[in-house]
Formats: C-alpha cells, structure tokens, sequence
C-alpha cells in the first residue's frame, strides 16, 4: 500500500488472481435452491424440453438466470456473473445458449408456464412445511394480495402501449403471499398484459386469482383460511360476484370507489355509528374513524358483502376529492367477513399497503424492465423474475432471524450476497473462506448452519 492520499489510502490494482470468489454470499440462495427442491423439480418440469445429448440441463440454465436476477442483473446476459465463479455456482450455460432456450419455451406456450407454475406450487408447499411455525400459513389464514404494476418500455416491444398514467409499456398483474409483520412476501402470480389493459378488468382479477390460488399448499385452496385483498381496481360486481360464488372457501377483502350511492349513505351515518380505527399495536388512530355502511348502497350486490368505509382527517395540503365529505378523506372497502370488529377488518384491509413493498422489490429484481421483445418471451421473463424473488422470500424464511428477515434485495445483496470470499481446495474439496471483518459474515455463516440443519428433499 502506498502512502494515503485525500481521504483514502492509494491501492495499485491488478488483474489476473485466481484466489479469490465475488458473491460468495450468493452461496445462501444456492443452498436453498438445493434444499427446497427447486433445482430438481425446475430439471424434472423442463425434461421436454431438453434435446438429446444436450449439455446444459435446461432447468439449470432458467434457475441461472432466476440467481442472476435475485443477485440484481437485469437482462439474460448477467447470467455471466454466475458464469464467472464456477466455484458457487458450477458450469452455466453460454448466452447464445441461454436466448435458444427462452425462445424455445416462449414457442412452448401455456404448456411450459403450466409445468413451472406446477412446480413452483410444489416447491412452495415444501418450503412451508420446513419453515413451520414461521411458514405464512402458521397463523391459520394466508392473505394473497393482488395488485397491478407499471412497466415500462424504453423501445417498440410486442403488448407495449401507453398506459393509464400517460406512460408507454406493460401493466402486468401481480398477487403476493403477505409473510405478515415478521417477514416479507412472495410472489404467486405474474400475469403479463397490454400497456393499455383496465386497472378494473374483471376478467384478469378472476385469472389471477385462480393462478394465485393454485400456488397455495392444497389445503388453503378451499376455506375460509384464505383472504383475497386487493385495492379498489378489484372493486368490481363480476369479480365480487365470482368471489361470492366461493364464499364457503374464500374470504375477500377488495377496496371499492365511493360511489353516489356510497357518498350519499355515509352522510346519513349517525356520529354515534363511527369507531375509532386502531393502529396493529392496538392503539387508537387519532382522527381516523370506520363505519359500516346499510341501505341502498348494497342492493344488488352479492349476499353477505358488508361494506366498510374510514374517515380521515387529511394530511396538512392534501387535495380533497368531490367524493369527499365535510372536510374528510373518505375510502371504502367491501368483505364477506363475519363476527368481526369493523376497526379490525378495517385495519386488516389498510395492511394491504405491503404489496407496495413487494412491488417495491419487484422492480428492484428484473421488473424494473421486460428486457426481451416477444411477449411469449416476456412472459417467461416474468416466471423467471418469480423464481428469484421466491428464492429472495424462502431464503430469509428458512435461514435468517431478527432484523435482517426484513431486509429488502437491495440491503440482502449489499449486505451478504455481494461477500467475497478467498477460494481454498484442499483434501479434494473446495472451501470459501469469507473475511472475519466483514460486518455480516456471522449472518451469513449463521444463515448456512441453518440451512444445512434442514433434510434434504426427496
């Protein structure tokens, strides 16, 4: 080291050391792989899809490009990141091969979505079963949100149009499995669309819906241990009524836009009628109130459907709305939930704030663009963008504790992917020696002991 100049010390750099392995961190989302079972039943789904004699397994190069992804590339060519350290991550495929394969099952359709979705599903009712008493389902109900997310294109890509918001791209719809206070989410459906597709289509709310569904372990498919949120894009009679239909096996909490009707109700609500909303910590929600709405408003709408509005004061400058009403920010939601506190189902809906946060780190692991042209080539892109952010979920669920089961891409990839580490063989194995100043190696070590504690599947 030479003599500090500024405020940093002067380091002469060179190329062309073999000693030492970049994202050794990374080795976290490997074991995973490894315990869960993905890498096999990714492999086993993808078998028709694999020519004879072929050298690279297909479902090792679309889990490549799902680790590139989580790492945080952004296009199939970073799949060259993993391609660089042979060492974690093992032979990996060229980029001209990587494009024949995506390509090949963009050709294949719905066939292939439906093997991954079904192997996914598999997987995550595994991963559950090993996560216990912290799994999404331990709490007896698991609440799926859906919501709609702004892509956009920088260039002429099949589906890409202007959007709602004066954009130009994609509006795909996403659902995401709440892990609640504790943990993040995961993904459960990724349906692409047109830039120019309702933020309010009913169809594409019952289509997502039943992909949704079919990612929960089978016992959660039927019952009422199952909540369906969404905002009030969802806030439509045919996705109601569709919902209604299950009401024996789902619960529904869907937001709805203050109508005449609504409007017109809420001001015939008596100031004995409204309760104080509550924050999770069960504190009162100073100068917010709910109120269950009757009457009019609810005819012709679905039995069972309770209609919940909250009143707020707004925040200093806010623009009131015409469907306000006496200086108040009013929304609305509908549920078929009964025996239930209004301040509790009002509450429980509000929590939907989360899949912002999901869609947060959505756009931060490849969906910040639809890289590819085709829109059967996108689509697998955004299959791909699931596997890496439920490889992102599953990892924290099973392997980290305390604060760091928060952590969002961004800081897990600061943090503990992005460790390097220096690469030692001996006795005819490979070890990675990560460095005993770096602030997270505990983490990272500590997370490795608890995956290697789990069984192996099959």
């Amino acid at each position: 080291m030479e003599k500090r100049i500024g405020s940093y010390p002067r380091v002469r750099v060179q190329g062309g050391s073999g000693g030492a392995a970049s994202q050794a961190g990374a080795m976290l989302l490997v074991e995973t792989v490894r315990k869960s079972g993905l890498d096999a039943a990714i492999s086993a789904a993808l078998v028709p899809w694999r020519k004879p004699r072929t050298v690279h397994d297909p479902g090792k190069i679309l889990l490549d490009v799902a680790l590139a992804v989580a790492l945080g590339g952004d296009c199939l060519a970073d799949v060259g990141m993993l391609r660089a350290e042979p060492a974690v991550f093992g032979p990996v495929a060229s980029d001209p091969t990587v494009s024949r394969l995506i390509s090949k099952l963009a050709w294949g359709g719905q066939q292939v979505l439906a093997v991954l979705r079904t192997a996914r599903a598999e997987v995550r009712e595994h991963v559950w079963r090993l996560a216990g008493d912290t799994a999404p389902d331990a709490g007896g109900q698991v609440i799926v949100d859906i919501d709609g997310v702004l892509v956009l294109a920088h260039s002429e890509k099949q589906d890409a149009t202007a959007t709602w918001k004066k954009t130009f791209g994609h509006h795909p719809l996403m659902g995401f499995v709440d892990h609640g206070r504790g943990g993040s989410g995961e993904p459960v459906v990724g349906l692409l669309r047109p830039g120019n597709a309702g933020s309010n289509t009913a169809a594409d709310h019952i289509e997502a819906t039943r992909l949704a569904l079919a990612q929960l372990p089978k016992r959660l498919r039927r019952g009422r241990q199952t909540l369906i949120r969404t905002d009030s894009g969802g806030g439509t009679y045919e996705f109601i009524a569709w919902l209604a239909q299950r009401g024996r096996w789902l619960s529904y909490s869907v937001g709805m836009t203050i109508t005449d009707a609504i409007h017109q109700a809420v001001l015939k609500v008596p100031a004995s009628a409204w309760t104080p909303a509550v924050e999770p910590d069960g504190d009162i929600r100073d100068g917010a109130w709910v109120a269950e709405l009757a009457g009019n408003c609810l005819t012709g709408w679905p039995k069972g459907l309770r209609l919940i509005v909250r009143k707020e004061r707004p925040h200093p400058g806010a623009q009131l709305r015409f469907t306000d009403a006496d200086g108040m920010r009013l929304t609305c939601f509908a549920t078929n939930t009964a025996d239930e506190a209004i301040a509790t189902l009002e509450l429980r809906h509000r929590q939907r704030a989360r899949a912002e946060d999901r869609i947060r780190a959505a756009r931060a692991t490849g969906l910040r663009n639809l890289p590819l042209h085709d829109a059967a080539q996108n689509q697998i892109w955004l299959e791909i963008v699931q596997i890496a952010l439920d490889l992102l979920a599953w990892m924290p669920l099973l392997a980290l504790t305390g604060p760091a089961r928060l952590w969002e891409p961004r800081r897990l990839r600061l943090r503990l992917f992005s460790t390097a580490a220096q690469l030692v063989t001996t006795g005819r194995r490979c070890y990675l020696r990560l460095a005993g100043h770096w602030p997270w190696t505990g983490v990272i070590t500590e997370a490795l002991d608890r995956l290697h504690a789990l069984p192996n599947p099959g």
